[in-house]
């Protein structure tokens, strides 16, 4: 008997506008609505439309059918602020009873890398969020990028999450099979459940590629891959961006028709069935402990942290940024705490990633920059004003230069 689990990650940036030097004190409008505008509404086109219609017809026609996601809290207001139909499809998606929604940093950020108490808050805010707007209160939770290892699960067993999910890298697997249900080492109750990545990735990254030898991707196909794991398996964890449908892979492709048939067909074997990750949870055991002890995540080839904090002009926009945390919260200025936020979000770091090489089409994917350096100097420019903002408006606990002020000498070191 095998579980196909399929979780959708669903996000979009506040993408930072061009902020010149000259911008500092000056202009506080950090965030480029209209380029958010253009890509929310030409995702919502692409993608987030027509693969929420498909996914409720399939839901209709399959009453076995199960789909999760996680939708961070800046997409949620985008839509909210200029797709207001694309929040009201996910609605009806989890109005069926049979979509569960998952729990992440409100933000999309790296905050338990950096701030424990400000990853707990993202936490919060998040969770108040889906009630307010789906009426649902999340149990199982993914961590930005899937960004893990077992002092995240014991973390978030503390919040208490009855699951969490990661990569099902081999590094840390060693002989064990992704396709179980999981304890973290650390932890008593919490269940981990691992990607199964090579089946994510034949759809999310492979599915149009020309030059895999497995092209075309049918739907008979991959039932077959699924199928071989009865017996030898109790899930099937499908997990990848929500964009794969109908952007990463465009409608030509024939994506929509093999998710519009995988249901139907995955359903004719009797032992095989869907289930969200809190139902693989309710049914399963922990079939054994994972022990992770350095930090994984599922982008890139090294499935690393190094997309996000690999250089140093990542490392020092980070390290600044969350410098001034204390500051920031002490100041109550609800605004400066908003901006402030919005720059912990993923995506910034991304931007500036120097690994041009295996992995460069994924860093160019919807990024504003023409370098990494361009984002950089962008993302301090904006830090110096918030800099500013934070000084002009309250003393620092040091009475000093504000905490994380940016001097040219300190750009230089980092470039």
């Amino acid at each position: 008997m095998v579980s196909v689990c399929f979780y959708f990650q669903v996000h979009q940036p506040f993408r930072m506008r061009r902020y010149p030097i000259f911008d500092i004190g000056k202009k506080r409008n950090y965030f480029d609505d209209e380029k958010n505008i253009e890509v929310l509404r030409k995702v919502a086109r692409k993608c987030y439309l027509p693969a929420n219609s498909l996914m409720l017809d399939l839901l209709e026609r399959h009453p076995g059918f199960r789909i999760s996601y996680s939708l961070s809290g800046v997409f949620i207001e985008q839509c909210e602020k200029w797709a207001p139909e694309v929040l009201e499809s996910f609605r009806k998606l989890v109005d069926t009873g049979r979509v569960e929604i998952l729990s992440e940093t409100y933000y999309h950020s790296l905050a338990y890398l950096f701030s424990k108490d400000e990853f707990k808050e993202q936490v919060l805010l998040h969770r108040k969020k889906i009630e307010e707007v789906f009426g649902v209160t999340p149990r199982v939770f993914r961590n930005t990028e899937l960004i893990y290892n077992n002092e995240i699960a014991n973390y978030i067993e503390g919040m208490g999450f009855k699951g969490i999910i990661a990569e099902g890298w081999d590094p840390i697997l060693g002989w064990k099979s992704a396709n179980f249900v999981y304890r973290p080492k650390t932890t008593r109750n919490i269940r981990l459940l691992l990607k199964n990545y090579r089946l994510s990735d034949d759809i999310a990254f492979r599915f149009s590629n020309r030059g895999w030898a497995e092209w075309p991707l049918t739907t008979d196909k991959f039932c077959q891959w699924v199928n071989r794991y009865n017996g030898s398996g109790e899930c099937i964890n499908l997990f990848m961006d929500y964009e794969t449908i109908g952007e990463h892979q465009w409608e030509d492709t024939g994506i929509f028709d093999f998710l519009r048939h995988l249901p139907g067909e995955l359903l004719k074997h009797p032992d095989n069935s869907f289930k969200t990750p809190s139902e693989l949870i309710d049914t399963h055991e922990a079939k054994d402990e994972i022990d992770c002890h350095h930090m994984i995540s599922w982008a890139d080839i090294e499935r690393d942290l190094s997309a996000w904090l690999g250089n140093r002009i990542q490392q020092s926009s980070a390290n600044r940024l969350y410098s001034l945390e204390k500051d920031i919260k002490n100041s109550g200025d609800q605004q400066l705490l908003d901006d402030w936020r919005k720059l912990q979000t993923s995506d910034h770091f991304y931007y500036m990633c120097t690994k041009w090489f295996n992995d460069g089409d994924v860093h160019k994917y919807f990024n504003p920059y023409d370098s990494p350096y361009d984002s950089f100097m962008n993302f301090m420019n904006v830090m110096n004003d918030i800099v500013i903002r934070l000084k002009s408006g309250t003393k620092t606990a040091s009475g000093e230069a504000a905490a994380g002020e940016v001097k040219g000498d300190d750009m230089g070191k980092a470039l």
